[in-house]
């Protein structure tokens, strides 16, 4: 475990990451007590977006949490790359531009913000961050009560980029509605699509949906513990868990995939019980 460099009664930590400083709550179950351990968060993801993202280049991050991965892919496309990292839970929105701030990162512009197929709002429930939690994982379109969160259609930023290299989208379930909102941008520019299909009862719809833009799909499942972490810690307190992503390249773009396993069925999901 890293030392706090602040360390209070309160649930907010700050630790030593291998990105920079990152401000984290000891309550999350998953990032939090990741960045705790071991300095990172899914440092296997960050390794695939080594090998894709460049200097200059601009990455959409929709569901950047508390800037985990967005410290890090802000090093990647370096100050003549730009960032655009969308959140809508406040409390982890306001983390996550804490997180550029103790960094002194100007390259990245934050959105609180949801992003679906229309425009409207979303309500954010009320949340108990000082207990444990996988804050993470809320999917915010499931709740009718709540603070309102302004919503709206990634295709509404379309005019003010112009170069896309990764659009990356963790949002807990909503993902189809996410492409949905996002597919002038992505037939403009056939970026990179770095998606998390956790979800099986919502996969056969998402895939086929991706495979209609042109795209074809690999299974990306990392392993929340990297043995090589920045705290050499060898303790895996997360013993065989993974995320389920997706990589999405467009076929215009002849890229040998090594050591993943293409999308060919769309009903097929790795996390299925009785799976071949």
């Amino acid at each position: 475990m890293l030392e706090n460099i602040l360390n209070n009664e309160k649930f907010n930590r700050v630790v030593k990451a291998r990105d920079g400083y990152l401000l984290y709550n000891k309550n999350d179950i998953y990032i939090g007590k990741s960045i705790e351990e071991y300095g990172e968060f899914s440092y296997h993801e960050t390794a695939l977006f080594e090998q894709i993202c460049k200097e200059g280049d601009v990455v959409i991050e929709i569901g950047a949490n508390i800037g985990a991965h967005t410290l890090s892919l802000s090093k990647l496309v370096k100050q003549k790359g730009v960032i655009l990292a969308f959140e809508p839970q406040r409390v982890v929105f306001q983390t996550l531009c804490a997180n550029l701030a103790l960094n002194s990162i100007t390259n990245v512009h934050t959105f609180q913000m949801a992003l679906s197929n229309e425009e409207g709002y979303v309500a954010i429930p009320e949340i108990d961050y000082s207990k444990q939690g996988n804050f993470g994982g809320i999917s915010v379109d499931k709740f009718k009560v709540g603070t309102p969160v302004k919503k709206e259609k990634l295709d509404s930023f379309k005019d003010k980029i112009s170069r896309l290299k990764l659009i990356k989208i963790d949002v807990e379930g909503m993902e189809k509605e996410v492409i949905e909102g996002s597919k002038e941008i992505i037939q403009k520019f056939k970026p990179f699509l770095y998606i998390e299909n956790d979800r099986q009862e919502n996969s056969k719809e998402l895939i086929q949906l991706v495979k209609s833009l042109g795209y074809r799909l690999y299974w990306h499942l990392p392993t929340l513990f990297n043995k090589n972490n920045f705290a050499k810690n060898e303790n895996n307190i997360f013993k065989n868990i993974v995320s389920v992503n997706m990589l999405c390249i467009h076929k215009d773009f002849n890229i040998n995939v090594e050591k993943m396993t293409e999308i060919t069925d769309s009903s097929f999901h790795p996390m299925a019980k009785g799976k071949k």
